[in-house]
């Protein structure tokens, strides 16, 4: 999207990179409004637009860009060292997102793994947190989000919110745990049912539940261990 003369004020708000981000999601971007969106601001006589095309054309698109140095970048007039920095620091994340490996991820066993995971974080928690951690095929862990905050209820925690994550990040299988901020983490009538019921979606939907685990002060209870699985 090359745009002769208008600046980032001159579009109507919706097609501005940032609000289509917003609406859109990120895939929605070329790359020269994702290099807009990191510069943030144009110069006196260019929009953010316009010096995010020019620097892309310069160095013959993202596959150059990306092995560009500070001073090659600054060279581009309109990049100063700030901005120099944010391309070559966001270039740098990316390298380092791509080359991440899978024994870098922390695997989860055995019950136990699964409580220590988490055990620092939610010990103390002064309500309920209902997180889940979604695994690969080899019990990687690869994604962990908190669900639902606040008393746990069978008609709360809906399996709909649950699973979503679990497609989105083609996870093969999930780790419910909760905690209980009595610091006792034997299960309520509630645990179990909640249990059941997300096991039994786990089945039909072919993501399996693999444990619902309920963390204590340095004490947990796997529902797997107890038989509810």
């Amino acid at each position: 999207m090359f745009v002769d003369s208008l600046f980032i004020k001159d579009f109507p708000k919706e097609e501005r990179p940032r609000e289509r981000f917003i609406h859109q999601g990120p895939k929605s971007l070329s790359n020269q409004e994702l290099l807009a969106i990191l510069l943030r601001t144009g110069t006196k006589s260019e929009s953010v637009l316009q010096l995010s095309q020019r620097l892309l054309k310069h160095f013959d698109g993202l596959r150059m860009l990306t092995d560009a140095s500070l001073d090659e970048l600054m060279k581009i007039k309109g990049i100063g060292t700030a901005k120099a920095i944010q391309i070559l620091a966001a270039v740098e994340l990316g390298r380092r997102i791509a080359n991440l490996a899978y024994h870098d991820r922390y695997v989860i066993r055995t019950p136990e793994d699964g409580a220590k995971y988490v055990m620092e974080d939610m010990r103390f928690l002064s309500q309920e947190h209902f997180v889940c951690l979604y695994l690969n095929t080899k019990n990687q862990v690869l994604h962990r989000q908190t669900v639902f905050i606040g008393s746990l209820n069978a008609s709360i925690v809906h399996p709909r919110e649950i699973f979503r994550e679990a497609f989105r990040r083609s996870a093969a299988s999930i780790i419910c745990l909760h905690n209980h901020p009595s610091g006792d983490p034997t299960p309520s009538r509630e645990d179990i049912e909640v249990t059941k019921r997300l096991v039994e979606s786990g089945k039909i939907l072919g993501v399996e539940i693999l444990d619902h685990i309920i963390i204590g002060d340095k004490r947990y209870v796997s529902m797997k261990e107890k038989g509810y699985l």
